[in-house]
């Protein structure tokens, strides 16, 4: 089952999508240029083998849920998130907030 779900973070609208597989779920919020996600994304293969598409996204670790997402501090972010002023021990909420603006 796949959960498409608008989300409210500070003035702007993020979507959440949750993804239900056999044993897990693929987590991941996304706003502006880029998006955050659970412990799936390899920050490692978007910064070498897709450099050039200067992918914006950041990974948290052990979350369950969308808010756990929302909460839980970035392990790891990408070079195009680091630009931004999206750095590791950030917050979900606060990485999107500054996703949402720069599209602003």
């Amino acid at each position: 089952m796949v959960k498409v779900m608008p989300l409210r973070v500070g003035e702007w609208t993020a979507i959440g999508v949750e993804v239900l597989l056999p044993k897990t779920t693929l987590l991941a919020v996304t706003a502006g240029p880029g998006y955050i996600m659970c412990g799936a994304l390899d920050v490692q293969l978007l910064n070498e083998r897709l450099k050039d598409r200067a992918i914006v996204a950041g990974r948290a670790v052990g979350v369950k849920t969308i808010e756990q997402l929302l909460d839980a501090p970035l392990e790891s972010v990408t070079d195009a998130a680091q630009a931004l002023g999206i750095i590791a021990g950030m917050r979900g909420r606060e990485a999107i907030r500054i996703m949402a603006e720069a599209a602003s």
